[in-house]
């Protein structure tokens, strides 16, 4: 495996182009924006304001916030002051928000104003935590307001961001056993490196439209190669398809990240086809499952270069990609549409057996595994976890199916996990089943995904009811986990059966009920 040349790493990226090109804008959101001058100094400032709550090295930073000003100052903050950025899912309940807050520790909590309630419910259950808040309505409380104190901090930099082995980033992902799992991500891990850059075609004067959320390593992995590749990332709060558009017409957006579900819903908007996407060159997406015909559409309607990543929040996001001179939609060549695309020079991908771990010849399905600068160095307190994710010699298990054709070209058949992909979220079918067992009409269930051409897949339960129950409908359970799980997590569709498919040792056959209950059969 050839290694690409990393860095510089994040802190040094924003340091150096504050220092070259001052003026140049760095993060804009809505009609402000930030030039890589400003985001260093205020950076500075927030990394300073968290050392000064006494926050040890390696202490965890949680924060509510959307794609936007705030978010990059804090990832910057943290990298410099040798903290770790824990950005939260504002989108779960908060009873799951709380078990991320207690399972990582957090030493502080910042939010926008809009998701106040839920710090001020984390805070609660952590007594002790410092709350800093966008807006100053609960300084009576003893909550910190985001802009007095910056100004209150010094502006020096504490020179933290050289070390690639540092761990300055956690993300929670859903667990099997439903209980949520911080991976820890290193500077180096995320580090984009020369080659990647150069591939998908970064320049200083690009462009980046960044609506994925910071709780994602798809919106905070963009934010981190748009700042390395000194480029102007345009932020959007809220991903409502029209103002998508507007956005990349305004801002000559030239480099874009969607998952599957955003390029459905932008390319169902009126009147797209007439927009003016002459600066786009790149739009790069991954996260989910695509169908072909999605793709084609895609394509024609933006006209530029597509980019396919795959990958995991273990592995960076990067495992395979394909390239956009691999997205031919005529020919024998064509068939690589339904493939994710072959390695990077500082990446290999191997298929192994599942029950011996022996690698497999090209075109045999076993469990795909991965090595590289990008794989995580483990969960957050995980250690029995980190033993069952990596092989003895260094591979990364994925839990995906797929298999490897004679040109290295990876096509992914099946998930070894359970895990269901709903417009770009994870979803682990425990935690729903869990909420919907609680219900007490219902005796048995089984939570799967099925193909949704919107969202990629679609959460689908299977409901046995008990027979002396009151009537339920299907609304009435979707409407009863809405306090329980995240919105995304609620099932869209519910099927009612007898008796749940079972194997001999009573394990639910999930791959029948796809088969029985999926739109198209």
């Amino acid at each position: 495996m050839e290694e690409s040349r990393m860095g510089p790493f994040l802190p040094d990226a924003v340091r150096r182009h504050a220092a070259g090109r001052p003026h140049a804008p760095a993060v804009t959101q809505g009609a402000e924006t930030r030039t890589y001058a400003d985001l260093d100094a205020r950076s500075n400032r927030a990394a300073r304001a968290l050392l000064a709550l006494g926050l040890p090295d390696g202490a965890r930073v949680g924060y509510l916030v959307r794609p936007g000003l705030m978010a990059a100052e804090l990832l910057v903050a943290c990298a410099k002051a040798g903290l770790v950025a824990t950005p939260l899912n504002w989108r779960l309940a908060e009873p799951e928000l709380i078990a991320v807050a207690r399972d990582a520790g957090l030493g502080v909590v910042l939010t926008e104003t809009e998701f106040l309630p839920k710090a001020r419910a984390v805070r609660a259950a952590l007594p002790g935590i410092d709350l800093v808040t966008e807006s100053g309505a609960g300084e009576e409380h003893g909550e910190r307001t985001y802009e007095r104190w910056l100004d209150d901090a010094s502006a020096d930099d504490p020179g933290h961001g050289q070390d690639g082995d540092a761990v300055f980033l956690q993300l929670y992902t859903s667990g099997t056993t439903g209980l949520p799992k911080g991976v820890q991500l290193t500077l180096g891990n995320v580090s984009a490196g020369e080659h990647q850059l150069r591939e998908m075609g970064w320049q200083q004067s690009s462009v980046a439209l960044n609506a994925m959320p910071v709780f994602h390593i798809a919106g905070t992995g963009w934010l981190v190669t748009a700042l390395s590749a000194g480029a102007h990332t345009v932020a959007l709060a809220d991903l409502v398809p029209a103002r998508v558009v507007e956005e990349m017409e305004r801002h000559r957006v030239t480099h874009a990240f969607f998952v599957p579900a955003v390029l459905h819903l932008l390319t169902q908007l009126p009147g797209v086809g007439e927009r003016d996407f002459s600066a786009l060159e790149l739009i790069v997406y991954g996260a989910s499952p695509i169908t072909p015909a999605l793709l084609r559409r895609s394509m024609d309607t933006f006209g530029c270069g597509f980019y396919q990543k795959y990958g995991q929040t273990e592995t960076t996001g990067s495992a395979t990609r394909l390239l956009p001179e691999d997205h031919v939609v005529d020919g024998p060549r064509s068939a690589l549409l339904r493939s994710a695309g072959n390695t990077r020079p500082d990446v290999e991908v191997a298929i192994a057996d599942p029950v011996t771990g022996e690698t497999v010849p090209p075109g045999t399905v076993g469990e795909i595994l991965t090595r590289s600068h990008h794989l995580t160095p483990g969960y957050w307190q995980r250690p029995d976890e980190n033993v069952a994710l990596f092989t003895a010699d260094g591979w990364l298990r994925t839990g995906d199916a797929g298999y490897l054709d004679k040109d290295g070209y990876l096509f992914i058949t099946d998930r070894i996990k359970d895990m269901v992909i709903t417009g770009g979220e994870n979803v682990y079918p425990i935690e729903v089943e869990s909420a919907l067992a609680e219900h007490p009409a219902v005796l048995d269930v089984a939570v799967f995904g099925t193909p949704d051409e919107t969202w990629g897949e679609a959460v689908t339960a299977a409901v046995v009811l008990r027979p002396e129950a009151a009537p339920v409908s299907a609304d009435d359970l979707i409407a009863f986990t809405r306090d329980r799980v995240a919105s995304y997590k609620k099932p869209r569709v519910v099927h009612f059966v007898d008796e749940l498919p079972r194997n001999p040792s009573g394990k639910i056959l999930k791959r029948v009920l796809r088969s029985e209950l999926s739109p198209d059969s």
